[in-house]
């Protein structure tokens, strides 16, 4: 929570990923909070259906269609969430996903460059559009999805995926650095398995496998990353940069 009573209140965040998981959850968390929210998906009904339910808590809200594969769609949504909302002084890089599982040897070059693209591109091209204007407006704070695999590897599953967000915590670290003198705080985050569309890919027994790792005995819950996406935002976690958040319920580093 903020220290500030009604620090979030006519700010704007940029969601992408918006239309469902960590994303939507994320959006109505900064709703509740009084701030507007604009919902950025390649489902553009699915981002116009969160918007909507944003704006019944009375904030301002609006959806946007974006391909985070594309530096041409991402600069349009950025521009136009710009023109439609003023200032933007959050942004959270929610899209992206696994694609497909597969053995290491079984990866493909479709499917290497397709996982780059969502899970490092698109985080890439976000930030490079989104940083000049947070720039001009004296700072902002960029939080990015990462995830727990970049420590394990991904061994046997998704070693495509897992680099893909080691990419994505190196890159934030640098941003992080490159910019702290511009008021600008950038912090990767990394959960361990939680329970969205995104374990769509995975089988029943690699599911039981990636649980079994946590000693909590359950998959997080996409709120309890959105509160954390919170907390990074707000005036509370000004110290805080650069270095990954793990949210895994006591899985640490197996």
């Amino acid at each position: 929570m903020p220290k500030t009573p009604e620090f979030f209140k006519n700010k704007t965040i940029l969601i992408t990923g918006a239309a469902s998981g960590i994303g939507k959850e994320t959006a109505h968390i900064f709703a509740r909070e009084g701030a507007n929210v604009v919902c950025a998906d390649i489902n553009e009904s699915g981002a116009a259906a969160v918007a909507e339910e944003v704006k019944a808590k009375g904030v301002r809200s609006g959806a946007i269609a974006v391909d985070i594969a594309s530096r041409d769609s991402v600069n349009d949504m950025t521009q136009k969430s710009i023109a439609d909302f003023g200032p933007i002084h959050f942004l959270f890089n929610s899209a992206g996903g696994a694609v497909a599982r597969s053995p290491f040897l079984e990866i493909d070059d479709d499917l290497w460059h397709k996982t780059y693209d969502i899970n490092v591109h698109g985080t890439f091209y976000a930030m490079q559009a989104m940083l000049p204007h947070m720039i001009e407006n004296g700072g902002g704070v960029i939080v990015n999805m990462a995830s727990m695999a970049h420590l394990r590897g991904g061994p046997g599953t998704s070693v495509h995926y897992a680099s893909s967000k080691g990419a994505v915590a190196t890159m934030s670290l640098g941003v992080a650095r490159e910019f702290v003198d511009q008021n600008i705080r950038c912090i990767p985050l990394c959960p361990a398995g939680v329970d969205t569309p995104f374990q769509d890919v995975s089988s029943p027994e690699q599911r039981a496998k990636s649980m079994g790792a946590i000693p909590m005995k359950r998959f997080g819950r996409p709120e309890e990353v959105g509160e954390v996406v919170l907390f990074i935002c707000s005036d509370a976690c000004e110290f805080m940069t650069a270095d990954p958040i793990y949210i895994n319920g006591g899985g640490g580093f197996r």
